[in-house]
């Protein structure tokens, strides 16, 4: 897993802003106990529940399109 600063210079690079929520799902996939895209969901939403189940998606849909995970290793809700 990537440094937090370079997956969000790789995000900026690929047209991603970098919003509040964004970095809250940075924050808990970085953290590695999560092993599910509802796992995250659920740490998100108690963060900020504005989080969405979409919005987590898009999030680990562009990290993986900018290489920081592997959508094996992050399984579907």
């Amino acid at each position: 897993m990537e440094s937090k600063e370079l997956i969000i210079e790789k995000l900026k690079e690929n047209g991603c802003r970098i919003t509040k929520q964004r970095l809250v799902l940075i924050d808990i996939i970085l953290e590695n106990e999560c092993q599910s895209c509802k796992e995250i969901y659920y740490k998100a939403a108690q963060i900020d529940h504005k989080i969405g189940v979409a919005t987590v998606y898009r999030m680990v849909n562009a990290l993986e399109e900018i290489g920081a995970i592997n959508r094996k290793l992050v399984l579907t809700l």
